[in-house]
């Protein structure tokens, strides 16, 4: 059958290599708008936290610091790589790219406008939700690959949060499929006449701290610890390979921002005056100045509060929100927009009440009587004074002579 192949470059008999040729140049489109992407992040967030932070910020190569991303880009590739003794040369070497590709892979999947996509799965959530899981083992790759104690001990971390919070995520997003009737992120885009963040604030709320776990942005960057575990799993990289780790972790951020705006925020739809992927990127930019400020307003949590948030707080949360839509699915199975205006006026009330109610639950206890703590040590050990045979010299009257 002619397609017409005939009329064009490609000659009838060659749609294979017409199909070939496409495709790669749809996928490096998508790759190198990704990294473009990137450096404007890299540069964009510096300069908030700079503002957050009450100082100026990058403001030295090219104006206003916008060219100090290629800066820091040029300077690593001129630095030594170096291998540890004890390393896997292979797993060492392999972590760095396990970071990079699958947030990559990722992006093929998002619609950025009206047809505006690599491929449209219609399992689109379940292949997020299964790439994004690859990434975190990146970071147990790293730290056991290279043989240090400190890169182990953060690799643990990871496993700990990579259990933790990808329950929660996943279960966030399974009231987003009960109302669009779908797994594909085109139809999930298509399906919400208003914006799924009204009518699902818990599966947002849930969705997004779980998302910033699953980054190991602050607060829960117990990877990178830096009090504790100095840079974690990156203790040992450097050069290009260290490049790579950041240049994953800054594509994970607009990978989340990416899912966020498809799943919560209607994607690509706005005024049809302006095209479809304007309104993308102006979500987009949105979610990333959240995410942006988050990291700067909350202080670093420790390890046993992280997880105790994740299975006593987040987990709850997302049995109350896929209750409450299961129970509205069942009385109007197919909701048009006075439905979800009504289940909007429904879930605020019971979004806010049970984030209140785990913020009383696993709040810090408060004491009754802050006099009688006055006297005590901050952080207790196992005896108040120390014997005898701890000291080179006689102890009289409480005075070492």
């Amino acid at each position: 059958m002619d397609m017409g192949y005939s009329f064009g470059i490609i000659p009838s008999g060659f749609e294979w290599l017409a199909f070939i040729l496409s495709a790669i140049s749809l996928i490096g489109l998508v790759i190198n708008g990704v990294l473009g992407g990137v450096i404007v992040l890299i540069w964009g967030e510096r300069r908030l936290f700079g503002r957050f932070q009450n100082r100026t910020g990058p403001n030295r190569w090219g104006p206003y610091g916008i060219l100090t991303p290629v800066a820091d880009a040029i300077k690593t590739m001129f630095k030594e790589d170096i291998l540890p003794k004890d390393a896997d040369r292979l797993l060492y070497n392999l972590a760095p790219i396990m970071v990079v590709v699958p947030v990559l892979i990722v992006f093929s999947v998002i619609p950025f406008g009206l047809g505006s996509f690599v491929v449209d799965l219609n399992v689109g959530i379940l292949f997020v939700l299964a790439i994004t899981s690859i990434s975190s083992l990146s970071v147990l790759t790293a730290g056991w690959s290279s043989g240090n104690r400190i890169a182990i001990l953060s690799a643990l971390r990871s496993v700990a949060l990579l259990i933790s919070y990808e329950i929660p995520m996943g279960l966030a997003v399974i009231g987003v499929i009960m109302l669009s009737g779908s797994l594909s992120l085109g139809s999930i885009v298509e399906s919400q006449q208003i914006p799924y963040i009204l009518v699902q604030p818990l599966g947002f709320f849930v969705f997004f701290l779980a998302a910033m776990a699953e980054m190991a942005r602050a607060p829960f960057d117990l990877t990178e610890a830096e009090s504790e575990l100095a840079a974690g799993h990156l203790n040992d990289y450097s050069s290009m390979k260290f490049a790579l780790f950041f240049l994953g972790e800054f594509m994970a951020e607009l990978a989340t921002a990416a899912i966020v705006t498809t799943l919560f925020l209607g994607g690509w739809k706005g005024p049809d005056f302006i095209p479809s992927e304007f309104w993308f990127g102006v979500k987009l930019v949105f979610v990333l100045f959240l995410i942006v400020w988050f990291r700067m307003t909350l202080p670093r949590l420790r390890v046993d509060q992280v997880l105790q948030f994740a299975w006593k707080g987040l987990f709850e949360l997302t049995m109350i929100n896929i209750i409450t839509t299961a129970i509205f699915m069942y009385i109007w199975p197919e909701p048009g927009v006075k439905e979800l205006l009504i289940l909007a006026a429904i879930n605020w009330p019971v979004a806010i009440i049970s984030i209140w109610g785990v913020s009383k639950i696993l709040g810090t206890k408060q004491y009754e009587n802050l006099e009688s703590l006055k006297n005590e040590n901050a952080y207790p050990y196992s005896f108040k004074t120390l014997p005898s045979e701890f000291y080179h010299e006689k102890v009289e009257e409480g005075k070492i002579k």
